[in-house]
């Protein structure tokens, strides 16, 4: 097995940090300085028809390869090819060790890479991953 561990901010401001990030829209912002635009994503992770967003500060062991996996495209770039629409990527989804993969998986090229994410609920973070956040 190998062990997976995200850093960010400890305690209650990470985990403020962290449930601000999942009640994020799926959505490009932007913003402009000095007339330059500058654009960030949320990082979404599309496996088995349902959508996953990544989550700091969760301690996790990565398990078995579950499959295949796609990061949809952001298009926050204007005119990447010609309409504006980009691929989607491939990854590999992997196993979390006791967890259910209908919760939360990891996600990367191969074991060693891979970020957790959990699905996205307008409820919050399951209690199963709030288990798994360092400091709760």
């Amino acid at each position: 097995m190998i062990k997976a561990v995200l850093m960010t901010r400890r305690g209650p401001v990470g985990m403020l940090l962290t449930a601000v990030v999942l009640a994020m829209p799926v959505a490009c912002t932007s913003s402009a300085d000095g007339g330059d635009a500058s654009a960030s994503c949320v990082f979404l992770v599309h496996y088995r028809n349902q959508e996953y967003q990544d989550l700091a500060n969760v301690d996790f062991e990565v398990g078995g390869r579950l499959g295949p996996a796609s990061l949809p495209s952001c298009n926050d770039t204007p005119n990447d090819n010609g309409d504006g629409d980009t691929a989607s990527t491939p990854t590999t989804a992997y196993a979390v060790e006791g967890l259910d993969p209908a919760i939360g998986i990891a996600v990367g090229d191969d074991p060693g890479d891979a970020r957790f994410v959990a699905v996205r609920s307008g409820t919050g973070i399951p209690p199963e991953v709030e288990k798994m956040i360092r400091g709760s």
